[in-house]
């Protein structure tokens, strides 16, 4: 008995993952679609998605087109004679004359627990609203965004020192393997497809630069969220007299490293938010409007990235006790 025919649609390295796990697992990968060649790098040279290099590597049928506005690509999609779709992060909207042709419908390998985080951005959503668990959700694919029936779900917890970058590649196994394991099923039809909840919906929406700059006055743990959750892109930014830098990596001081601060240098317990009160060995220390955000890794405009408390050692004029950032 021939295995069910495959098309899988995705585009970055994430749903690359899944394209690997799959074809590793032996599944009847029939045709690939993703997004067009994009202009990548200095140079702007013109640059195949991570799916589309995987698959030219398997010898796979490769199809990009800009969207199904066309008819002749959707009677390309329905002459590969599929069974069933599987799409991760494709980037492009199927439309219904589309998700009707293959026999098993469409699938999509989803980064959040739906019915939360429906949507562009929900790594980094979960990530930036301080969850402490997130995981990856297989659904059939409707019209409406994300609201599909939920076929299985796959937890995966958050730590403390996870960014957008790590959770994106925890995910991408979770989501790989979760696919492998229970895509047999799906094929056969033996798993009951589960309504998502209307009343516990929400919304992961792009992230934008106007979300990069640090805003003092919220709390030190919010601003570690927002570092985390913005790396690496677009990345948080915080600014000191009239230069922005660049905040890659920074963290919270925990209470009991607050407490042991303010009894070593009593002024910063009463300094303004923005304010810098101290630097270690670990990095540039800031006052918060709860708290202390200690900034471990920075980027000075046309310059590296760097350890903040070297940076801070060779502008000590600049990262004075008391300097404050906007």
């Amino acid at each position: 008995m021939s295995q069910p025919r495959i098309i899988f649609a995705g585009t970055p390295q994430f749903a690359a993952e899944h394209l690997k796990a799959l074809l590793k697992a032996g599944f009847n990968i029939v045709a690939v679609y993703t997004q067009p060649d994009r202009p990548a790098g200095r140079g702007h040279k013109l640059t195949p998605s991570p799916v589309k290099e995987l698959a030219l590597a398997h010898n796979l049928p490769v199809y990009t087109p800009l969207n199904f506005k066309d008819e002749a690509d959707i009677q390309q999609f329905a002459a590969l004679e599929p069974e069933l779709a599987i799409v991760v992060a494709y980037g492009v909207i199927l439309p219904q004359a589309i998700l009707d042709i293959p026999r098993l419908g469409c699938i999509n390998v989803h980064a959040s627990l739906l019915p939360k985080w429906r949507g562009a951005a929900p790594i980094q959503r979960a990530l930036l609203s301080g969850e402490s668990t997130t995981g990856v959700t297989i659904m059939q694919i409707v019209k409406e965004l994300d609201a599909g029936d939920i076929l299985c779900t796959q937890e995966v917890p958050i730590s403390p020192n996870d960014t957008s970058e790590s959770l994106f590649q925890l995910l991408a196994l979770a989501g790989s393997a979760t696919l492998v394991q229970h895509l047999p099923d799906i094929l056969e039809q033996r798993v009951t497809p589960q309504p998502q909840n209307p009343a516990e919906v929400t919304y992961a929406a792009k992230l934008t630069k106007e979300e990069c700059p640090l805003n003092f006055n919220h709390s030190a743990v919010a601003l570690d969220l927002q570092v985390r959750g913005l790396y690496p892109w677009p990345v948080a930014t915080a600014t000191l007299g009239e230069v922005t830098y660049k905040i890659f990596a920074a963290r919270a001081l925990s209470p009991a490293e607050c407490d042991a601060l303010w009894a070593q240098t009593p002024a910063a317990a009463g300094a303004e938010p923005g304010a810098i009160v101290g630097t270690t060995e670990e990095g540039i220390l800031v006052a918060c409007g709860e708290g202390v955000l200690c900034i471990t890794t920075l980027q000075a405009p046309g310059k590296g990235r760097v350890a903040a408390a070297d940076y801070a050692r060779s502008k000590k004029d600049v990262f004075a006790q008391g300097a404050r950032f906007a």
